[in-house]
């Protein structure tokens, strides 16, 4: 069969199960086509060939026994280069890390792992996870796929292409600002933030770990929601039945909108009526709480990220992209005072953000309020580079800073994206409704 990598992750496990493919052939496509595809050193850092070939013979061996361990035994994954994996370097896209080579799988890879997954190999991604942009001059910049000339969207960069171009059946990511949700939407895929805390982070390369969280980037919302249930050592969501009649969605009408672009309004709004004639009532209202917590932003991310960089990005910052390295350094404009008294107020903000959304079923927006900026205009334009990184996480950073679940869902205009924000670990509901979503956009 040739048009593996056109499956969706579940697909692919239904159809081992059914004896239709076997992983060792799915695993050689994934392998052979991410190989010589020509954009190949864009998107994967290093393939792990042995080991993705060991995991695919042990899948297809207990699927002919009839053992299998779950829906995806047996499917190819690529990983974050910020996931460790043993015996095989993990750089997370900097210089600083070069030869990092650690003895124990993250334990996210484990729990895949445990569960059949196969392993095929680590994706470039931002430097050290601080950008939604995808630029990467110190390792690569993978090019997203509706348009080679621009960036694909970070710090999942290599991630969301890699399913995008076909080279993957599925990715995992990780998510503190947008990282998952960004790229996703600009490569016109599913992308899920978990709740912070809900996914283990064992084992992954930090950036602000109070905000760090692991969510994985497919074709479908069925794929996320058994992706999900892997990681989180649950059953996965039901998603069959799932309708908007009757559901209450609030359009988060405040920052998210400023200075959008018009392609992403364009999606959005599409979007919107499409959900509206599959009978979801639609409020639009402003939350002033959201454009308070957005003020808190640069206290409690940039403090975090250089407090927990600092001594190795100042060992030898000259290894660094300069842009990062100079986003990194603005934590140092604030004191201890400024980030206890941030994140009090935070909670505090979350607890109203709650209680004034409460009656709707989620709050969507637009997924980012741009489209993916050029890779040349972005490494000699000074100001196109500060206002398009300040936007890329604009929108998603709403749902890290109120602690949410997040799915973002392609709108049918290229590389834009609706997002779905529910309370905490309220990933079960986020994701069927997201499967409601799908079905009316399709």
């Amino acid at each position: 069969m040739a048009d593996y990598h056109e499956m969706s992750m579940c697909d692919l496990g239904r159809a081992i199960g059914a004896g239709q493919i076997d992983p060792v052939d799915l695993t050689a496509h994934f392998l052979d086509r991410a190989k010589a595809h020509r954009l190949s050193d864009r998107i994967y850092a290093r393939f792990m060939e042995d080991r993705a070939m060991a995991e695919a013979t042990a899948a297809s061996e207990r699927a002919k026994a009839g053992v299998r361990r779950g829906l995806l035994d047996g499917v190819p994954v690529s990983w974050k280069d910020l996931f460790d994996t043993a015996g095989v370097a993990t750089e997370a896209g900097s210089a600083l890390l070069k030869d990092r080579v650690p003895s124990v799988d993250a334990e996210a890879l484990q729990r895949a792992t445990a569960n059949g997954l196969v392993a095929l190999g680590k994706t470039h991604m931002s430097e050290l996870a601080f950008s939604g942009l995808g630029l990467n001059p110190i390792t690569a910049t993978p090019p997203c796929v509706n348009n080679e000339a621009a960036v694909s969207g970070g710090s999942s960069s290599g991630a969301a292409t890699s399913v995008a171009y076909g080279l993957a059946a599925g990715a995992i990511g990780s998510d503190t600002g947008g990282s998952v949700r960004i790229p996703s939407a600009w490569n016109d895929l599913v992308g899920l933030k978990t709740t912070s805390g809900r996914l283990s982070l064992d084992g992954i390369v930090p950036l602000v770990a109070s905000f760090d969280t692991v969510g994985p980037l497919c074709k479908t919302v069925e794929d996320a929601a058994a992706t999900f249930a892997v990681l989180d050592g649950t059953p996965a969501p039901d998603l069959r039945g799932a309708s908007l009649a009757g559901t209450r969605l609030l359009i988060l009408d405040n920052v998210v909108f400023d200075d959008i672009r018009a392609e992403p309004l364009q999606g959005f709004e599409a979007a919107v009526e499409k959900l509206k004639s599959a009978g979801a009532k639609i409020d639009r209202a402003a939350v002033p709480v959201v454009d308070e917590a957005m003020e808190l932003s640069a206290v409690l991310f940039n403090t975090e990220a250089y407090a927990e960089w600092r001594d190795v990005i100042e060992a030898a910052p000259d290894l660094m992209y300069p842009r990062i390295l100079d986003r990194f350094r603005a934590g140092e404009a604030f004191g201890g005072c400024d980030y206890v008294a941030a994140w009090k107020m935070l909670h505090r903000l979350r607890a109203q953000y709650l209680a004034q959304t409460a009656g709707y079923d989620a709050v969507i927006l637009p997924t980012a309020p741009i489209m993916p900026p050029d890779i040349e205009r972005l490494m000699t334009d000074a100001d196109y580079y500060v206002t398009e990184n300040l936007l890329a996480l604009r929108n998603t950073r709403v749902g890290n800073l109120l602690g949410l679940a997040a799915l973002t869902l392609p709108t049918g205009v290229a590389s834009t994206g609706i997002s779905l924000q529910t309370p905490p670990n309220s990933e079960a509901r986020l994701l069927r409704l997201g499967a409601a979503v799908e079905a009316a956009l399709a």
